[in-house]
């Protein structure tokens, strides 16, 4: 029994953490523009994620750009990009492969060792998941907090950490925390 229950949480944070990859690739709250020294009173906030750039106003409006072309990204964006894509499918992959493999089901129930082979399988593809989602999350993070403290930019131009990032973070240790 207590194999069915680590097998059921293991399953819903691998769940969890798949749909906090899926938000955090998609916002885009991945850099925040930095309020500090005589910048601290602003009427426009500037957000940066993966597919589009954003100004919030103190007006109450919120638009948001798309980035035009592919091919004028720079290469960590597009890396990153790919790198979270490729989580999240894998991340569907491993739902779908423990969904066959644990216990509860009845799927593959007379396989005799390929359930438990399957459900393995799936871990390994929840931990490859998480790493992959951790390497652009690492990266940006580092990225932005160079920057923040490179005295060559001004004040203006300088971005914070944003809660993309750490839902990212937080998404890669929930599945990766499991046993």
């Amino acid at each position: 029994m207590a194999s069915l229950a680590l097998e059921l949480m293991g399953f819903f944070l691998g769940l969890l953490g798949m749909m906090g990859t899926l938000v955090a690739t998609v916002l885009p709250y991945w850099q925040i523009s930095a309020h500090i020294g005589s910048n601290i009173v602003t009427v426009v906030a500037n957000m940066r994620g993966l597919w589009m750039e954003c100004v919030y106003q103190s007006t109450g409006a919120f638009q948001c750009e798309t980035y035009n072309s592919m091919l004028a990204l720079p290469a960590d964006l597009q890396a990153s990009r790919a790198l979270m894509v490729i989580s999240i499918v894998l991340s569907v992959l491993a739902i779908g492969m423990a969904s066959l493999g644990m216990q509860c089901t009845l799927c593959l129930e007379n396989a005799g060792t390929v359930k438990s082979r399957v459900a393995g399988a799936s871990g390994v593809l929840f931990l490859a998941a998480g790493f992959l989602s951790l390497i652009p999350v690492s990266w940006t993070t580092h990225e932005v907090v160079q920057t923040f403290y490179s005295p060559n930019i001004p004040a203006g131009m300088k971005y914070e950490i944003g809660e993309c990032l750490y839902l990212g973070l937080t998404s890669f240790i929930i599945p990766c925390s499991k046993k």
